[in-house]
């Protein structure tokens, strides 16, 4: 078999010459240029069988094409699989080209690429103009448009990939950090919501505090004379076991005498109410403290299944002394709704925000607050609304923007309703709010009773 059959026949494919590229130091400033081997062109008159012996060369058995230039001047290119299928495989190809010049057999419109475009552009212009299968690789050129060596179309494609790898990896780390700074601008926002309400919380505390004081003070001042008493009678009960002259007894007498007439036995039946009345309100800084810590756990992520009642309520008790402080009624309309699927520490958050807003809306003496919920479908509904000043239209359309209030300098963040639409949305739930001036505003939140999953199907 004659030689440039040869070469022909070990042609490889596209794919048999996709060798590993070796990673190129500074792929995020890589030009054509570094890419770009020294391979000696061929001449326009080199005969169709020359070209066959040069694909058996070691220097061209990289290549899947050759490149045919014109004094310094890039005219065509001839690929290995076009020499195979137009020359050594066609009947009678050999005997009609092997003669006659590359030109007649070269690809007249080759893949040019100037040296120093970047890899982006390189390889979109790889994509443009590629033809499928891969046949061909890239011709590079100077400044000037003269052939400055050959480039490898998959060396351009394993740089993008390299490239977009580490732009992966950006992606991954901005991403982990946004989802930081978010949860620290969540905590950031509860705290500052915290610390608006501290003096009221303070106040929630102090009150049953207080009496709880007061009620041990009593029970220990009751207890003090129950035991002067008690000693009484065992002084007198020691007497007559022991013995004793009828005036020790007499003396003894007195005293019993004296302290029955000091017991209060009123005071006494009332230390079992002393002690119910206790024991209430430590129930109630306890189950403060108990809501303080849900709403202000750093766990944001943890998700358990709830009765939203208890939520409100929880979020109510929080901000109640701003609502006893303003006079504002609080309207409870609950329906018969599921237990639901949430992160209740955001819930939470979400719910007092509501309610701290409409509460500070409110500027008259006649406040009242609506709280209504009930189950649509596989949704349950909350709707708070309030009898305040209510939202300009211009202003309602920006009211889940990040930063944006209408509250003055160092009253408000402009994060609280741009947070909830973000815990809300999260749940895969929606929230919205119509509002007229003068009259009051209404928010409605949807959310899904299974969790996000559900939602999501």
């Amino acid at each position: 078999m004659n030689s440039a059959v040869q070469a022909a026949a070990a042609l490889p494919s596209a794919s048999a010459s996709a060798t590993p590229v070796r990673p190129l130091a500074g792929d995020a400033e890589l030009r054509v240029a570094a890419l770009a081997q020294w391979l000696e062109p061929l001449a326009p008159t080199t005969p169709v069988l020359a070209v066959g012996e040069r694909f058996l060369d070691a220097a061209s058995a990289p290549w899947l094409s050759l490149p045919v230039v014109d004094d310094g001047v890039p005219v065509g290119s001839v690929s290995r699989y076009e020499l195979m299928q137009r020359v050594y495989i066609k009947p009678f190809g050999r005997e009609l080209y092997g003669r006659r010049a590359v030109t007649s057999v070269m690809h007249a419109q080759p893949l040019v690429i100037p040296a120093e475009a970047t890899i982006e552009q390189a390889s979109r212009t790889i994509a443009a103009r590629i033809r499928q299968p891969i046949m061909e690789d890239f011709i590079v050129v100077d400044a000037d448009g003269r052939y400055a060596g050959m480039g490898k179309v998959l060396a351009v494609l394993g740089a993008m990939e390299r490239r977009m790898a580490a732009h992966s990896h950006e992606l991954e780390r901005a991403n982990r950090q946004l989802r930081s700074s978010q949860a620290q601008l969540v905590q950031s926002e509860k705290m500052a919501s915290l610390g608006q309400m501290v003096a009221g919380i303070a106040h929630e505390i102090n009150t049953p505090l207080g009496y709880v004081r007061n009620n041990v003070d009593m029970t220990r001042e009751s207890l003090g004379d129950v035991r002067g008493l008690i000693g009484a009678y065992e002084q007198v009960v020691g007497f007559f076991a022991d013995g004793g002259d009828e005036t020790q007894l007499s003396a003894r007498l007195l005293e019993l005498d004296a302290r029955r007439a000091k017991f209060d036995a009123a005071a006494l039946d009332d230390l079992a109410g002393l002690l119910d009345d206790t024991v209430f309100g430590v129930d109630q800084i306890s189950e403060l403290v108990g809501n303080l810590k849900d709403f202000s756990r750093l766990d944001q992520a943890h998700v358990a299944r709830v009765d939203v009642h208890q939520l409100i309520e929880s979020a109510l008790k929080i901000g109640g002394n701003l609502l006893r402080k303003k006079n504002i009624e609080v309207v409870r309309q609950f329906g018969t709704v599921p237990e639901i699927v949430c992160s209740p520490a955001q819930i939470n958050q979400v719910l007092l925000n509501l309610i701290s807003n409409a509460a500070q809306a409110i500027g008259h003496g006649q406040g009242r607050i609506g709280v209504r919920t009930h189950a649509v479908g596989r949704y349950l509904l909350i709707a708070v609304e309030d009898n305040g000043s209510g939202i300009p239209a211009e202003h309602l359309a920006r009211i889940f923007d990040p930063f944006f209030t209408t509250k003055p300098v160092g009253q408000g963040t402009g994060l609280g309703l741009s947070i909830c639409y973000q815990i809300i949305e999260q749940h895969r739930g929606r929230i919205r709010a119509v509002s007229t001036p003068g009259a009051g505003t209404r928010f409605f939140i949807a959310l899904p009773v299974r969790g996000n999953a559900e939602a999501a199907a």
